[in-house]
């Protein structure tokens, strides 16, 4: 309610009073009250002109990193007897140090400044503007005005180093990379033995092949390596994530995802993103640190949710992926989640799965008793059996229990690939 309302209500009351009993008395006192409120009108700012300025000392930063936000407010109208200044402070970040909210006097042309310190959990956050209250000096007159001071702050996921994850599509790019091409010609490991050829360093030439032929020297050839078309595929369904009592895999589940990208795009490859939750959102594949800083950003904003379109992976759009690229599932997984996976792998992909598992993650936080550990059985030999289905129909999956670190889980299972791969090179 505005401060001017009840004086007006008294004086009102007062001059009703006066004239009803004819008596000067009410009118007299209601003299005061009527000389307040217009000195409060007459001595009000005329004009009221406020610019904001918004600088982050980081526009990225990690989970629980402090970023300061510096904002200052520049009078370019009257002079203002008393300005209550607050910043809007995005959902979900935490105020570490300072304020956000300052009672000033601001003269014509001058300015204020004030800062503070802020951090949060990954995600992207939108500062969109800052609220200015103004006052007169004896807050009659009241007005609030919205300052548009924009500024993007960025809470990237945890990256993990990992040395090398072993992948293995069935077709690969002209480029060059790590990947073996299955084609000789310069390399680093053994592919087979031909006819030496004009052009070749004697250091390649097969002499001991070569000694039991007359007047023919063969050479040794190597297997390319080259670079490949590699699709990330982050699930995101609430069905697969969302626990009881608010727990979560998803930031798992991103944590992976952001490893896995950053290490196949040092090796090299052409890496793409798909995050697949309430909706799509693909990230277009591509090479190198920008790609890798287009992934984070995506990652950043990825949110768990549901759909009945997306409840499960049947609808996987996988005209987005090249044919017979490598595809890598991160997803704790559903037993609906079989058949899309082999009809993946009909399609000709190379699928691999990485799953956090959801049953030791689950009996982290719930009580040690007899009924808990016999459903922890039984839906454990169910998990074990749809693993081993999947990995029947020649998809590799890893089952990672998110207690252990994610790079010795990679370096332990994936440096080299499995056995039914390493049989076809």
């Amino acid at each position: 309610m505005s401060r001017s309302l009840l004086p007006g209500f008294i004086i009102y009351g007062l001059l009703l009073a006066g004239i009803a009993t004819v008596r000067g008395e009410f009118i007299a006192l209601a003299l005061p009250l009527v000389i307040y409120l217009l000195a409060g009108y007459l001595f009000s700012p005329n004009e009221i002109n406020l610019e904001a300025t918004r600088h982050l000392s980081a526009e990225r930063a990690s989970p629980g990193a402090e970023v300061t936000v510096t904002v200052t407010i520049i009078n370019r109208g009257s002079a203002l007897d008393e300005a209550l200044i607050e910043d809007l402070l995005p959902a979900d970040l935490t105020l570490r140090f300072g304020h956000t909210g300052h009672l000033i006097r601001l003269r014509k042309d001058s300015s204020f400044t004030f800062s503070y310190r802020a951090a949060g959990p990954r995600g992207g956050y939108g500062f969109e503007s800052v609220r200015a209250q103004v006052n007169d000096f004896l807050r009659v007159t009241s007005r609030a005005v919205e300052l548009e001071a924009k500024g993007q702050l960025f809470v990237f996921p945890p990256v993990t180093r990992l040395r090398h994850v072993a992948i293995h599509p069935r077709r690969t790019r002209v480029y060059a990379g790590n990947i073996p091409a299955r084609v000789g010609g310069t390399g680093a490991e053994f592919f087979g033995v031909r006819e030496y050829q004009q052009g070749d360093s004697p250091r390649v030439i097969n002499w001991r092949v070569s000694a039991h032929q007359q007047d023919v020297l063969y050479s040794n050839e190597f297997q390319q390596e080259r670079a490949a078309d590699v699709g990330i595929i982050l699930d995101g369904r609430l069905r697969t994530n969302e626990f009881a009592r608010g727990h979560s895999l998803f930031e798992y589940s991103v944590q992976a995802a952001a490893a896995l990208s950053d290490a196949l795009l040092a090796q090299g490859n052409r890496v793409g993103l798909l995050v697949y939750a309430a909706f799509l959102r693909w990230t277009i594949p591509g090479y190198g640190k920008f790609q890798r800083e287009k992934i984070l950003f995506s990652l950043a904003r990825a949110r768990p949710g549901g759909s009945n379109v997306f409840a499960d992976l049947e609808h996987l759009p996988t005209r987005l992926f090249p044919p017979e690229s490598q595809i890598i599932l991160v997803s704790p997984l559903h037993e609906d989640d079989l058949r899309p996976l082999v009809q993946l792998r009909a399609r000709g992909y190379q699928a691999l799965v990485v799953c956090p598992n959801p049953v030791k993650f689950e009996l982290s936080y719930l009580p040690k008793n007899k009924n808990v550990a016999l459903a922890a059985r039984v839906i454990r030999a169910e998990r074990t059996a749809l693993l081993q289905k999947i990995q029947g129909a020649g998809i590799q999956a890893l089952d990672w229990d998110v207690a252990e670190p994610f790079d010795q889980v990679v370096k332990r299972k994936l440096s080299r690939p499995p056995v039914f791969l390493r049989s076809t090179q």
